[in-house]
């Protein structure tokens, strides 16, 4: 059980007090309990053995390996072992990522198109893109990061409606293609309105993304130049 199914459990009162009468009359079962608690692998690391016995009974198999044997087609299993390097704790897989980080050659871009070098500020990479608290204040249960990603989208578009005065702002990580296609929708949401017009100066990729995301919403749409006009806002 999870200590969120422990706590939504009637008898929830009853075992608190059997662990604090354990706590104070078996110390060593106390601690014999706590070290089995703490162990990472039997927290997280799927049913114990007698478990296993249990739920494979209940499905009529005698082995995990059955199990899998009904389950999956044979045309698809992979039949060898798989070519695995031995294990690493996290200090070495940090040490061999650096190793094959040092292979790559920082080349100049070229490539333009909205795709240029930036320069992160030390105090944003400290206080948000490294900041431990928007992964470990949540429950190791779920996407840590995309949780604290949520709240940090929600902090930055507060302070976009504030500091432009809007009612509405879109705040994300997307790429500018993908942006501008949310836009398109945003807009069609609130206008209804089935024609969209994009500058001819925009990058490439930015117009085939717009377009795909057009097709979906049955929006058509057509390139201008907004600087010689030739267009009417009445029904775009």
């Amino acid at each position: 059980l999870s200590f969120r199914s422990v706590v939504s459990c009637t008898g929830y009162t009853k075992l608190s007090q059997s662990l604090r009468l354990a706590y104070h009359t078996t110390p060593v079962r106390h601690a014999y309990f706590m070290r089995e608690q703490t162990q990472f692998h039997r927290r997280h690391i799927g049913p114990r053995d007698k478990d296993q016995e249990k739920m494979l009974e209940a499905i009529g198999c005698k082995s995990l390996d059955e199990m899998i044997d009904k389950t999956i087609p044979k045309g698809i299993k992979f039949e060898r072992e798989l070519d695995l390097q031995q294990a690493v704790d996290e200090e070495g897989l940090t040490l061999n990522l650096r190793r094959i980080a040092k292979q790559n050659q920082v080349w100049r871009s070229y490539i333009g198109m909205g795709y240029y070098n930036t320069v992160t500020p030390a105090p944003i990479a400290r206080n948000i893109f490294e900041n431990p608290g928007w992964i470990t204040s949540y429950t190791p249960y779920q996407a840590e990061v995309s949780q604290g990603r949520l709240e940090g989208l929600v902090n930055f578009q507060t302070m976009v409606s504030d500091l432009t005065g809007l009612p509405v702002s879109n705040s994300s990580l997307l790429d500018e293609s993908t942006a501008a296609a949310e836009a398109m929708g945003l807009a069609f949401r609130k206008t209804k309105k089935k024609r969209f017009l994009i500058d001819s100066m925009c990058h490439p990729q930015t117009i085939d993304c717009v377009r795909t995301r057009a097709e979906g919403f049955g929006i058509e749409t057509s390139l201008v130049d907004i600087h010689k006009g030739g267009y009417s806002f009445k029904d775009v």
